[in-house]
């Protein structure tokens, strides 16, 4: 399974063209593509009409959206920080913590544009997409 993290869903959506979101728009229906909770909370909070956010949400919801949640996630996701913290790398944004550790412990992999990934990827083993 793909997990498509928000950077490449608002491009997507946004019709703009770069390797990840000209992935995405090739690979659809082609191959299992998913989103966590989190990620679908982000997409959803920048779309400013609720008539465009019904729409959106009615695609997204075609696709596998994951809970990656709860307390031994939220435990997992700040061990995480720490290690790469003590490496030299602080990750920005809490929910990039939670979408990398889901996807390393579920095994999923990652399309991204977002560089607080690249530690991620680099030190934990997180399986990225690069197209």
């Amino acid at each position: 399974m793909v997990i498509v993290d928000t950077t490449v869903w608002v491009d997507h959506f946004r019709g703009l063209r770069n390797p990840q979101a000209d992935f995405l728009d090739r690979e659809l229906g082609r191959r299992p593509f998913g989103l966590t909770d989190m990620i679908l909370c982000e997409i959803l909070q920048g779309i400013r009409e609720e008539q465009s956010a019904a729409v959106v949400l009615a695609e997204l919801r075609k696709l596998d959206i994951f809970d990656s949640g709860g307390e031994e996630a939220a435990i997992a996701a700040a061990r995480n920080f720490r290690v790469l913290r003590r490496r030299g790398h602080t990750v920005r944004r809490t929910i990039d913590c939670f979408i990398a550790t889901f996807c390393i412990s579920q095994g999923h992999s990652l399309l991204h544009r977002d560089r607080d990934f690249d530690s991620f990827e680099r030190v934990l083993g997180l399986q990225v997409i690069h197209p």
